[in-house]
């Protein structure tokens, strides 16, 4: 959680680190950020930017930097990620998470917690995955879900990505709790649907959580209502 005890200087530039609440974009969040600090320091324009998305249905760790600490975005986002998964094994939706219906269901009985964990050492190391077609990768110019959300084909190319650790924490049958590790760039969407394949079967992410991102952690993060509530905390001293 921030420290409120010290003096901030937002143009100068702070890092904040935030718990994304469910359903909110990575833009909403800094929108509102970006608006409550400047009309309480009283400038007419602020930068503040994210190190690295999360989507909607995701909760957790987003950083984000405000005035000349937004050039430490790039650096902050290449580092080691770490996010709680929770993936329902045994059916499909057309973008890997809960943003859309199921498509298709397939069988599980064949599925084990040994074969789980045989299939994710083969996930370990260097892997090339290609991102979910409803995602912010750029196609044409355009938001490759902007393609996908009018039902056009899109083709998406395969990018390389390291998930360092993957721990189960938990599986009962139907429902598989994952701790990743991984690299920037990975879609933990994506891994969901690849693992599903593996397993000749089906898998879709109900539930995702960034809990870490290099050394921040989601323990030190705030929420953006204690943000807002005690914003004169932050501002002056």
């Amino acid at each position: 959680m921030g420290d409120t005890a010290r003096t901030y200087d937002f143009e100068k530039g702070e890092v904040l680190l935030f718990d994304k609440a469910l359903d909110w974009t990575s833009f909403d969040l800094v929108r509102k950020v970006r608006n409550h600090l400047t009309r309480a320091i009283g400038v007419k324009k602020l930068k503040v930017g994210h190190a690295g998305t999360l989507d909607p249905k995701a909760t957790g760790l987003m950083i984000l930097c405000t005035g000349k600490a937004t050039k430490s975005i790039d650096s902050i986002q290449a580092q080691v990620k770490e996010y709680v998964a929770t993936i329902k094994l045994g059916a499909t939706t057309p973008s890997f998470d809960l943003e859309s219906e199921e498509d298709a269901t397939y069988p599980t009985s064949h599925i084990t917690l040994p074969l789980i964990q045989e299939v994710l050492n083969d996930f370990k190391g260097e892997q090339m995955q290609v991102p979910p077609i409803f995602s912010a990768v750029k196609v044409d110019g355009k938001r490759a879900y902007e393609h996908a959300r009018k039902g056009e084909d899109v083709k998406l190319n395969a990018k390389l990505i390291q998930l360092y650790e993957l721990e189960v924490v938990e599986f009962d049958g139907t429902n598989l709790v994952l701790r990743v590790v991984c690299s920037k760039g990975t879609y933990i969407r994506a891994l969901a649907r690849d693992l599903g394949k593996a397993l000749n079967s089906g898998a879709y992410l109900t539930g995702l959580r960034r809990t870490k991102v290099g050394d921040y952690q989601i323990g030190e993060a705030m929420s953006l209502e204690y943000f807002l509530e005690n914003l004169n905390l932050f501002v002056t001293n």
